[in-house]
């Protein structure tokens, strides 16, 4: 590219001097210093011309260097804090990648600043990019440094989250077993746990309400059979008998009585009826064996079933998550000023240093290396521009020179043309002549003869 172009040819290294003695240029630098220089986009043929600011430059280049080293620690704690699964060899390569990446940014960051034509408000998007760069890798550091106190923060405030659920359970689960389905905040912590006394209870009213029922049923239906028999034996008595056939027998009045009583008897299912009432009865009492010893075994059962639930929710609860280290982190920086004080300190002075490599351009202002790269890209843009003139005039002559050669060939290919129609009206006035002629002969030897 144009911009590319060296201010002098690549043999022009030899030493010149100036009226004061000086060596412009000297030779370009190489060793670890030029790579450093390097990372942030030095041109050593330009810093060339200005030697005194190779040092400047050089440590430049470190700073951008020891960013991207730090990144990559911070991103080797962050995972080892967060995720204490991963092996260390998927550590090292995510530390890497993430070495990679810092370095490539700041690297770009830095080296796009050089030049005089850099604006401030460009120089300050620049430094909010740095600066969100810096806070995703200082957090995981602070995360280290208040390690001890971040832990105790969490494992304090899961005790007092275990607390509080327990005591939820316990209030809304009472010993008696009595249903709190009615209490809005206990819809969350209700337990299931079989042979509470006030189910038991539940169950003994409902076994006494159907008995009742079924008792009542029973003594209608006997009742009424009472009734029957009583009316069948009245009806059948040696009083009511009459001779029939020479002998003493019922009436026909005491058959059908038999026989309502006898339908009754197997249509109103009072076999069934009272066999359901004995065992509604046995289960009374097993009702009131259990509810008598109820107050002795659930209270156990629910201990064990609240204690079941708190260890589940002790282990649901999160220890090591990047958002509760940083709720954690809060909570440390919160409770005491000096910890607020020190975790602010370390929030500027880890933000200052990873946005230091455009800190530092801010700082440094434009120097003499910027001042011969502008004139650099001015130069070039001034070469890049003649060329497309060059070139559009080459190309505007080629035009003209196709242009005139195209009219040249359409001369010569009319003239050709004219010369072709020419001949073949000439040739076509010919064979009329000639057939004319030999008309005229025919004629004239018809005539003679």
């Amino acid at each position: 590219m144009a911009t590319d172009t060296p201010l002098r040819p690549s043999d022009s290294t030899r030493t010149d001097y100036d009226d004061r003695g000086s060596v412009r240029p000297l030779p370009p630098a190489t060793g670890p210093a030029a790579r450093l220089r390097g990372l942030i986009g030095i041109r050593e043929e330009l810093l060339a011309w200005v030697p005194e600011e190779r040092t400047r430059y050089t440590w430049y280049g470190a700073i951008v260097l020891n960013t991207a080293v730090v990144g990559a620690l911070s991103m080797a704690l962050a995972l080892g804090s967060f995720r204490s699964d991963l092996p260390l060899l998927a550590v090292f390569a995510v530390a890497a990648v993430w070495f990679w990446v810092v370095l490539v940014m700041d690297s770009w960051l830095v080296s796009s600043t050089h030049g005089t034509a850099v604006k401030k408000w460009s120089l300050g998007l620049r430094l909010l990019l740095s600066v969100l760069l810096g806070l995703f890798i200082a957090e995981p550091i602070l995360f280290q440094i208040f390690d001890k106190e971040i832990r105790q923060e969490i494992a304090v405030g899961n005790d007092q989250k275990v607390a509080g659920y327990r005591g939820m359970l316990v209030a809304c689960n009472p010993t008696d077993g009595a249903s709190t389905a009615d209490r809005p905040e206990c819809r969350r912590y209700q337990l299931k746990v079989a042979g509470s006394p006030a189910e038991l209870a539940e169950q003994t009213a409902s076994n006494e309400s159907r008995t009742k029922t079924l008792e009542a049923q029973v003594a209608s239906v006997n009742k009424t059979l009472r009734e029957k028999m009583a009316t069948e034996q009245e009806l059948c008595g040696r009083d009511n008998w009459i001779w029939r056939g020479g002998v003493r027998d019922v009436t026909i009045t005491c058959e059908r009585a038999r026989a309502d009583s006898s339908t009754y008897r197997g249509n109103s299912r009072i076999g069934t009826y009272e066999k359901q009432l004995a065992e509604l009865r046995a289960e009374g009492r097993r009702l009131a064996e259990k509810k008598s010893k109820a107050a002795e075994t659930y209270q156990p059962l629910l201990q064990r079933a609240i204690d079941t639930k708190t260890r589940e929710r002790a282990a649901d609860l999160d220890t090591g998550g990047i958002l509760t280290r940083a709720h954690g982190l809060k909570e440390v920086a919160g409770s005491d000023g000096f910890a607020l004080f020190l975790t602010i300190v370390l929030h500027l002075l880890l933000l200052g240093f990873d946005a230091l490599p455009v800190l530092a351009k801010f700082m440094s202002g434009s120097t003499t290396y910027d001042t011969l790269l502008g004139a650099s890209f001015e130069a070039g843009r001034r070469l890049h521009a003649e060329e497309l003139q060059v070139r559009h005039e080459c190309a505007r002559m080629e035009q003209e020179v196709q242009r005139h050669r195209v009219e040249l060939d359409t001369g010569d290919r009319t003239r050709a043309l004219e010369h072709r129609y020419r001949t073949a009206q000439a040739e076509r006035a010919a064979r009329e002549r000639a057939e004319l002629d030999a008309r005229t002969e025919r004629l004239l030897r018809t005539r003679r003869a």
